[in-house]
């Protein structure tokens, strides 16, 4: 019996050598050869020097990394950088609004460690509130907010809580749940702002909305009595401030009538009795000068007055010059006119 042939083992055949062989196949089919590798090569040397074109939309801004590291910031347009890997472009958005809630939890647990605690804060007269706003931002500089800040959600979640907690801090809890809340949100953005530029977090706050400042719930009920008796005070101060400015004009204008009248009193008698004097003074000066023909006007003035009023006039037929005068008795009654006859 005779020995079978001994078999050579097979060597593998490496992924490389598969390539090469597959693309040397390809060659040697479309009788390229030599040339037709530097042919592919050219191509691909296009497209890799190529792929380092990119366009900015205006809503962005394009950050350059050259080995990972900042190089340039491009605007919006169309721009070229080195290819992969030596640098890269990020493209992040620049003019989206983000949207923070400040005060609510996210789950259960949250909510009934921390939750409460977290939005209680302390008022400008030491009372305790508990408060929820929004806050809107969006990005200002890319760089700064790509390198400067690991997590900017949580940097601006952070640095909202502390601006609220002191602008709160220093303002009574009157103003912070009435008539005030406009300007709390607006002093928050401010200081919000001036945090995250401190920290070159590249972040622009558009704005601050304060939704709900309350009590806590377990002093709520006894707050509103408090707010209520406030508000019953507040009404009855208006309305007494209500009557005094309407008694008060009203009294001032009657006593300024009173005066007034009394002034007016005053300079009518005070002219009165300076004529009166003075008609005297006249009188007697003419009776100094003539006695006689002063007492007989002065007689005849105070008869007139007496007699003008009379019903009857009674006459002395025996005087001087009194013997053409022909007595007449009026038919009618006294005081009154005489009256004609009707005729039809």
């Amino acid at each position: 019996m005779t020995d079978s042939p001994a078999f050579a083992p097979v060597e593998p055949v490496s992924p490389t050598r598969r390539l090469r062989q597959r693309i040397g196949y390809q060659l040697a089919v479309m009788d390229l050869g030599g040339r037709g590798l530097a042919l592919i090569g050219g191509l691909i040397l296009l497209a890799w020097i190529s792929s380092g074109i990119y366009k900015v939309q205006p809503d962005e801004q394009g950050i350059v990394l050259r080995f990972g590291r900042w190089q340039q910031t491009a605007e919006s347009g169309l721009h070229y950088h080195l290819p992969y890997p030596v640098e890269t472009v990020l493209l992040p958005k620049i003019t989206q609004v983000n949207q923070l809630q400040l005060g609510t939890t996210t789950s259960v647990q949250s909510a009934a460690s921390n939750g409460a605690r977290d939005k209680q804060m302390l008022t400008g007269d030491e009372n305790i509130v508990e408060a929820d706003c929004t806050v809107f931002w969006r990005i200002k500089d890319a760089r700064l907010y790509l390198f400067k800040i690991s997590d900017p959600e949580r940097s601006v979640k952070l640095a909202a809580e502390s601006a609220l907690r002191e602008v709160i801090g220093r303002t009574p809890i009157q103003s912070v749940m009435s008539d005030k809340r406009a300007q709390i949100a607006d002093e928050t953005r401010d200081l919000l702002q001036q945090l995250l530029d401190r920290e070159q977090a590249g972040i622009l706050v558009t704005q601050v909305q304060l939704q709900r400042v309350d009590p806590p719930p377990q002093v709520i009920d006894a707050f509103n009595d408090v707010q209520r008796a406030r508000a019953d005070q507040e009404r009855a101060r208006n309305e007494a401030e209500a009557y005094a400015n309407d008694v008060i004009p009203r009294a001032r204008g009657d006593a300024a009538r009173i005066t007034q009248e009394a002034e007016a009193y005053q300079a009518q008698v005070g002219n009165l009795a300076e004529g009166e004097a003075k008609r005297f003074l006249s009188v007697y000066n003419s009776y100094v000068q003539s006695k006689d023909v002063t007492a007989w006007r002065l007689y005849m003035e105070s008869m007139d007055e007496v007699l003008k009023k009379a019903s009857k006039v009674i006459i002395d037929s025996s005087g001087k010059g009194m013997s053409g005068v022909v007595p007449y008795m009026p038919l009618s009654e006294p005081g009154k006119p005489l009256q004609k006859d009707a005729r039809p």
